[in-house]
């Protein structure tokens, strides 16, 4: 059962990237972040026909939205909403996978703005507050065995996950206070963070790169914010996880962000 995440930045204009993804890595389930659509302007059709029946859409215009696509079927569907935004951030279901069915939330964390102050910056504070709420939903003993989260976290929260720890400790999506909430989302149910069971903490490794650099694989100031999290008894199963780092050249108007891939047996 290979999952995929991918924060798309527009799914209507990047279909040709995710059918290169799915030719590329086959893909069993597909989880898209900012597909920047309203739900029944998604490619439901397209994506059928590539081999994706089943589908789950929490679409918003012009902003946001997430989805899962599918080849296996998806079941009990949930879609939350935090902080009373409207926002089209999160979606899961029952996934029926070899080893055994478990539930899969696709999330959008806020990005959070350019201020790392929740006293100025609303949309800073809105993204703490998320986390917050994030962190409070996974006490439900419903948690403790059988998840699977995946999606943009907008947060790199270790080290080797930026370019420049200490050049990016008061820029969002490093600073102190976003790490710490992470870890303690993380620590609530001893979540396992998929793709380092397999590259070392010590290894640097990205999942975004800013339109902004002339050349983002030469400068190489990237940053992992786009995660695969499981409870720790699924963790076992994990064999594989890995970054499609080549995905950010396949066009030259590619996301900013590239899958992110696990493999559970």
């Amino acid at each position: 059962m290979r999952i995929a995440t991918w924060n798309i930045n527009s799914v209507r204009l990047r279909l040709p990237l995710v059918r290169r993804l799915i030719k590329a890595e086959e893909p069993d389930v597909l989880c898209f972040q900012e597909i920047k659509c309203q739900t029944d302007q998604f490619p439901s059709r397209e994506l059928e026909k590539d081999g994706y029946p089943h589908q789950i859409v929490n679409g918003q215009k012009s902003y946001n939205g997430v989805a899962i696509v599918s080849k296996v079927p998806l079941h009990e569907v949930d879609i939350r909403e935090f902080c009373a935004m409207g926002d089209a951030r999160h979606v899961s279901a029952i996934v029926e996978a070899p080893g055994g069915a478990f539930r899969l939330h696709n999330f959008y964390v806020p990005s959070g703005g350019d201020e790392p102050d929740p006293g100025a910056n609303p949309k800073f504070r809105h993204k703490l507050d998320f986390l917050g709420e994030m962190r409070d939903w996974f006490g439900d003993p419903a948690f403790e065995a059988g998840q699977v989260i995946v999606g943009d976290f907008n947060i790199a929260p270790h080290e080797n996950d930026v370019w420049s720890h200490t050049q990016l400790l008061k820029v969002v999506s490093h600073t102190p206070v976003e790490t710490d909430a992470l870890e303690a989302i993380r620590a609530a149910r001893d979540w396992a963070d998929l793709l380092r069971l397999h590259v070392p903490v010590t290894e640097k490794v990205y999942s975004w790169w800013s339109y902004r650099a002339r050349d983002w694989s030469q400068s190489d100031r990237g940053r992992r914010l786009d995660h695969i999290w499981s409870t720790p008894e699924l963790a076992s199963r994990c064999t594989g996880a890995t970054i499609v780092r080549a995905a950010r050249g396949w066009t030259d108007k590619p996301s900013d962000h590239v899958p992110v891939i696990a493999t559970l047996g």
